[in-house]
């Protein structure tokens, strides 16, 4: 029980978080990775970055037909910058555990996601983030345009370093 007492899941100014994990949203799964770098006792600031490696084709309709909408690389590929309010501490959630709310801005939009970390011992633990855009770069997205600019959620493993 002794590597559980020392295990934080956000330890603050200073605190390097790296994650890898599974994507999933309609319509395509992939893999994503981010970084998070604690700034203060409860902000952090991070990139992210998730591509598809599987992605369903898209019906799209073009002057009154149905046309199939292939995704291409840019399709599937995403990148965001983001903020954190690490909450955990604030929340009175145990040192392992983390609930941090946050905004990103993406290659496709601007958007906000909510987060949750446990660690296990001190440099691994498991997070799940859910994520949704607030405004899409050219207002409505349609086709293979979806992917990575819709509801999307992440679930695998955080490392600290």
């Amino acid at each position: 029980m002794a590597g559980f007492a020392h295990a934080q899941a956000y330890k603050g100014k200073g605190d390097k978080k790296f994650q890898v994990a599974a994507n999933l949203q309609s319509g395509g799964t992939g893999i994503h990775a981010s970084a998070d770098f604690g700034l203060g006792e409860n902000i952090s600031i991070g990139l992210t970055s998730t591509y598809l490696l599987a992605a369903d084709d898209q019906i799209i309709i073009k002057n009154q037909l149905p046309e199939v909408d292939e995704p291409d690389f840019i399709d599937k590929f995403d990148a965001k910058v983001r903020f954190n309010a690490n909450l955990g501490n604030v929340i009175g959630l145990p040192e392992t555990m983390d609930l941090y709310p946050g905004l990103n801005l993406g290659l496709r939009n601007f958007g906000t996601h909510i987060g949750f970390r446990y660690f296990f011992t001190d440099g691994f633990g498991l997070f799940t983030e859910a994520g949704v855009p607030i405004t899409k770069y050219g207002g409505k997205s349609y086709g293979t345009e979806k992917y990575n600019n819709q509801f999307a959620v992440n679930i695998g493993a955080s490392f600290n370093f």
